[in-house]
């Protein structure tokens, strides 16, 4: 920065900032703070008022890219990045030629995952095959099944949970999606993802927990959650029915939010979280525990 360009910011603050202002550019001309790389901070970053007014910087695309914030997005989070899957091959061998994308291992379809809370269940079971939805419960899913027809949008799958009350609302909610296949899976079943940040004092599973449980549900999202394969041709829409905990985790991991914010989501039963993978891997959230299509009295959160 010359002195002429300084004097003029100068003009531009008054009294002591003015001051503060001129000291800093001058010793940075004089290399008093030396050089500094890319990614260090310059005296200039270290004072507010300064790092306020500097323009929003640009990043260049990668696998790893980072914003004004300093977090990353990891365009390989799913491990399925074709320029990573060449054998050493350059991303610029990849044809931007539609007809040759598949070959190429390049996805072009996206994938639409819509994610079911279970309905109202009997909380006084004491066990797994007596928490079984509650008639209020069983109305929350037929409404549910009833929404998910009305988009008319062509499923692709019907994914259950297990567990009793997530197995039921499936069976529900197919009555409405005919002739698509309906498939358990002991994965999705819930559990403690991840210990809470903050902690909460109504909910303190053991340590033992969080460990077995939250290696289940991290094996559940790699193996529901990622984009699609080359050979997928056409846009898909697969329905996963399951728990409200599974469901939070999945949406702080898609989008890259610190897992341990799951906590800090509220889902009502029977509601629609949609999440949408793109070719290019990129991850994003059309709705969240959306439930406006319940009569208000029908709404519930246990």
């Amino acid at each position: 920065m010359s002195y002429r360009k300084t004097f003029r910011l100068v003009c531009g603050f008054a009294g002591g900032s003015a001051v503060l202002v001129f000291a800093v550019a001058a010793a940075e001309s004089r290399g008093h703070f030396g050089t500094h790389s890319r990614g260090e901070t310059s005296l200039w970053g270290r004072i507010p008022a300064i790092q306020a007014a500097q323009p929003v910087q640009t990043w260049p695309a990668g696998s790893h890219t980072a914003g004004p914030s300093g977090r990353t997005w990891d365009f390989n989070w799913d491990k399925r990045d074709p320029t990573t899957l060449l054998n050493g091959k350059k991303k610029e061998s990849l044809s931007e030629d539609p007809s040759t994308e598949q070959e190429n291992g390049k996805p072009k379809a996206t994938r639409n995952i819509l994610l079911i809370r279970h309905s109202q269940y009997n909380l006084s079971g004491t066990g797994d095959k007596e928490r079984i939805l509650t008639p209020l419960g069983r109305e929350q899913a037929e409404l549910t099944g009833q929404r998910l027809a009305t988009l008319g949008l062509k499923y692709d799958i019907l994914i259950h949970s297990t567990m009793a009350r997530a197995t039921e609302t499936a069976h529900i909610i197919s009555k409405h999606l005919s002739g698509v296949e309906l498939v358990s899976c002991d994965l999705l079943r819930e559990g403690a993802p991840i210990e809470p940040v903050p902690p909460v004092t109504h909910w303190q599973p053991d340590a033992v927990q969080y460990h077995e449980d939250g290696a289940r549900i991290e094996a559940a999202f790699r193996r529901y959650i990622h984009r699609a394969d080359a050979k997928q041709t056409e846009d898909s829409y697969e329905v996963i029915v399951c728990h409200a905990n599974v469901i939070r985790y999945f949406v702080c991991r898609a989008l890259q939010f610190p897992p341990e914010g799951w906590l800090r989501m509220g889902l009502n039963n029977g509601s629609i979280t949609w999440l949408t993978i793109r070719p290019s891997g990129r991850g994003a959230l059309r709705t969240l525990g959306d439930s406006g299509f319940m009569p208000p009295d029908k709404l519930t959160r246990t």
